[in-house]
């Protein structure tokens, strides 16, 4: 009987399967396929983008599609030959989580009907109010009860938020019921 004694310091090898062809976690190569398939759509909408060089932007519009359709692609394939070659992403190992514990669908469902609620609400309450209920939503979901707290701080991300996002990126948020106010 022959056991396996690894001196201090070692690490253990990966060997290779019996019949010598690599294996690969179909899971894993899913992840490079899908994000093959993001990087394609990626690069076919920077096709279909119009605009030319101009002397106000010497690189043009599609530059940076064509990047991240490459990040893409490349991480896609990097990833496909290390599953092949054998590598194994690690399981998470619960650092602040009981791995033991199923999982609460009953909060993912929560947080889905906040999202929801969101999309449904924004171009009629505007992004300030809808936004700030987002915020709160998710908060209250996730297991704050500091409802005057969350109220306030929800107001004021929405409120930053949205003169970021209409000031700073020049993004027009919806305004909703606050078109004129805000």
């Amino acid at each position: 009987m022959s056991e396996n004694v690894s001196g201090a310091g070692s690490s253990p090898v990966a060997t290779a399967p019996a019949n010598g062809k690599p294996t690969g976690n179909r899971a894993e190569l899913l992840v490079s396929v899908v994000l093959a398939v993001i990087g394609i759509f990626v690069l076919v909408d920077a096709l279909s983008l119009s605009g030319k060089f101009s002397q106000t932007d010497p690189i043009g519009p599609k530059v940076f599609p064509y990047i991240v359709a490459g990040g893409l692609f490349l991480t896609a394939i990097l990833l496909a030959l290390n599953v092949l070659r054998g590598g194994q992403g690690e399981a998470e190992e619960g650092e602040d989580i009981d791995l033991s514990e199923p999982s609460d669908w009953k909060t993912v469902g929560l947080l889905i009907a906040v999202f929801a609620a969101n999309i449904a609400l924004v171009n009629l309450l505007g992004w300030v109010i809808s936004g700030g209920l987002l915020f709160f939503g998710t908060a209250y979901v996730l297991g704050s009860r500091h409802v005057v707290r969350d109220l306030i701080i929800s107001g004021v991300l929405s409120l930053i938020t949205f003169y970021g996002f209409y000031v700073g990126l020049g993004i027009h948020l919806p305004a909703g019921i606050l078109d004129g106010i805000l």
